[in-house]
């Protein structure tokens, strides 16, 4: 595994700034290097006080245990506003009364509740863990509501200053890393999806999301927050896609979860100069000019709540740091921001690490809006991976115009021959192999006959205007749907019961998912490292439903007689039980228990004649899909539908993978195909 060394000793190097010719000669300006505070580095005050007040997530998990859902955060203090307000912006001085004001007022509770400190949730029913000694709370009577005023001690830990590279890691470390990533951010995905079923109302699901980012805050799960990383972050690759900012900071990307520089400011710097590590491209500022592998970045500061630029930019701040980072050649992250069509995020906007750049130019000019803003010119380091924002634009045009954005390469579009919803594409672009085209398309699994004894109209439930608690198949689920509005899987479950044919319910029952087939467009396609493979152009979810594992369902007896003419089996009981892993939330509740396993499935599926897409999704340690079980068309628990379910945000044309398991004694070999 990689090591941590320290940053280069910035004090070495004394050369003076030097700005490279632009437009408009740059006036002689000397970096500030009096002590200036991080931006605060939290939510904005509008989300701080619009953050409900939760309780326990489920009835499954322990009052006890759900303490987390009883904090809010604490607005900024009156000391979060740096000592000089830089021209430009007059809104600080708002912001500077509306914190003293805060402060008087929170300073007379406190002197009422023993030197607590205050903060509001909205509320009114739900459940409170209170300790005496630090919390006290009391109503505040209004015509439509009860409010309630929370006091608590609650604080975080500053972010730490010191700056180190991770060296290279061997192999093994790599993958470490990386699936120490890939859990974390299955962990933040699966609570925060939880957190937002809580409350259905659309208006509801940002809070929903900011409230599962700050748990994990709370309960020391973001990552790197006693380092700042210079460089590439271990385990974090290029093209990886983050739905919210939040995200980023979650996995120490980006520390911070509004400016789009992140620094280290001069007041924590060894040297009192600060450093820029991170910046996120995207269209805030209209001076910008991106051209991939070039970026013309403008500086932050003088714009309006509208994004106009109303005021010349100073050399403080974040402008401050990218200029110190050019001038020591220290290399940035970039992570692009952009509106991207089917993201399922609340904004529509997704967020891509593209990977490392220098700063190579630094010059000050009049922009479009009349006023003077800093620029900088970021040129992308060789010999990295592909940008992932390039292909995100990329599969874009693929869904639109297949053929005039990949003219050769398609053996068939659409392989399914219509029996999906959406067309299943054969790509191949290394040899002449055009294996799959020849295999009877099977949609769904063929059971035996006696599978579907004693099944009838008595065995669904009579929810004829909808499904809701009281449903019958909510309570086989142990009394909640498996699902959310949008048909994410809310947790991983041994068995997940569906409403089906049985059932008086209609076809748009939120709680019919996986029988409803593909809702995103799948590609087989020709791999080099793992021969055949399948990926999406559409950015997949986390937690979204991908496909069926279909076949011919075999006994253990009938088994034997097919593998004499060659191993075509698939062994469901070889699958790890990585649903457990979708929605364990065991490092934020001690009490939580794993659901109990069914018994093992005694049967196999032959996919020799007849097959689906998922005959062609590759084996994976650290997979990003994950097979449910799932029951909606007959009762027999042994007989379950092995459905496909992404564990992770899968970016466009990223290849799908799930875990086979190994081999024992009956099954043999490895039978993927």
């Amino acid at each position: 595994m990689g090591s941590r060394v320290p940053f280069q000793d910035l004090n070495l190097q004394t050369e003076s700034t030097n700005f490279t010719s632009s437009p408009t000669p740059i006036p002689r300006i000397i970096p500030k290097i009096e002590p200036k505070l991080e931006p605060f580095d939290e939510y904005t005050q509008a989300d701080l006080q619009s953050t409900p007040f939760f309780s326990n997530p489920s009835p499954n998990f322990n009052s006890n245990s759900g303490s987390a859902f009883t904090r809010t955060p604490q607005l900024p203090t009156s000391h979060s506003i740096p000592p000089e307000i830089p021209l430009g912006f007059e809104e600080t001085n708002v912001y500077s009364e509306f914190n003293r004001i805060s402060e008087l007022f929170k300073e007379a509770l406190m002197q009422r509740f023993g030197g607590n400190e205050v903060v509001e949730h909205q509320d009114s029913h739900a459940e409170v863990v209170e300790n005496p000694n630090s919390r006290a709370i009391f109503p505040i009577n209004s015509d439509t509501q009860v409010s309630e005023i929370v006091i608590d001690r609650k604080t975080y830990a500053q972010r730490s200053p010191e700056l180190v590279r991770v060296t290279d890691p061997y192999p093994e470390g790599q993958r470490y890393l990386r699936d120490t990533v890939r859990k974390t951010r299955m962990l933040c995905d699966s609570l925060r999806i939880l957190m937002n079923n809580q409350h259905l109302l659309p208006h509801r699901r940002r809070t929903g999301d900011l409230r599962a980012f700050q748990i994990l805050r709370e309960h020391g799960l973001w990552m790197h927050r006693d380092k700042r990383i210079v460089g590439a972050i271990p385990g974090v690759l290029i093209g990886d896609v983050f739905f919210f900012r939040m995200e980023l900071c979650v996995v120490g990307l980006h520390g911070q979860a509004q400016a789009d520089i992140d620094y280290v400011p001069a007041s924590q710097s060894s040297n009192r100069e600060s450093i820029a590590t991170s910046l996120i491209v995207s269209d805030g500022y209209e001076d910008n000019q991106d051209g991939g592998d070039v970026i013309i970045y403008t500086g932050h500061g003088g714009q309006d709540k509208y994004s106009r630029q109303c005021a010349h930019q100073e050399l403080e701040c974040g402008n401050l740091a990218l200029e110190r980072s050019m001038h020591y050649g220290v290399e940035v992250r970039v992570i692009r921001g952009f509106k991207y069509e089917g993201s399922g995020s609340a904004s529509g906007k997704v967020y891509v690490y593209d990977g490392l750049y220098r700063i190579v130019a630094c010059w000050f000019e009049i922009g479009k809006s009349g006023f003077g803003v800093f620029k900088y010119r970021l040129s992308r380091i060789e010999n990295q991976e592909e940008m992932g924002s390039a292909i995100l634009r990329f599969a874009q045009d693929l869904r639109i115009r297949p053929l005039v954005a990949r003219p050769t390469g398609y053996v068939s579009l659409d392989i399914s021959r219509k029996k999906e919803n959406v067309p299943v594409f054969l790509f191949n672009d290394i040899d002449n192999n055009h294996y799959p085209v020849y295999f009877d398309y099977l949609v769904k699994t063929v059971y035996p006959p006696y599978v579907y004894q004693n099944v009838g109209s008595g065995n669904g439930c009579d929810c004829i205007d909808g499904c809701g608690d009281s449903c019958f198949c909510a309570l086989r689920n142990g009394g909640q749907f498996a699902y959310d509005c949008n048909g994410i899987l809310l947790r991983g479950k041994p068995l997940v019961f569906e409403c089906g044919p049985h059932c008086q319910c209609p076809s748009t029952c939120r709680n019919r998912v996986s029988q409803k087939g593909l809702r995103n467009r799948l590609e087989v396609f020709r791999s080099r490292e793992t021969g055949w493979g399948v990926r999406s152009p559409d950015l997949i979810q986390a937690g979204s439903f991908i496909c069926e594992f279909t076949g011919v369902v075999l006994t253990r007896e009938q088994a034997p007689i097919f593998t004499m003419n060659g191993d075509s089996l698939v062994y469901p009981s070889r699958f790890p039980e990585r649903w457990a892993e979708w929605g364990d939330l065991s490092q934020i509740y001690p009490n939580y228990v794993r659901p109990a396993s069914i018994p093992p499935l005694d049967f196999v599926m032959d996919v020799s004649g007849m097959r689906n897409v998922a005959c062609y999704i590759s084996h994976s340690s650290s997979p990003n899909a994950m097979v449910q079980p799932v029951l909606y068309d007959h009762n027999h628990v042994s007989f379950p539908h092995l459905m496909l379910f992404s564990m992770q945000n899968i970016p466009p044309l990223k290849e799908i993978s799930i875990d086979y398991g190994v081999a024992d004694d009956w099954t043999g070999k490895l039978g993927h195909l």
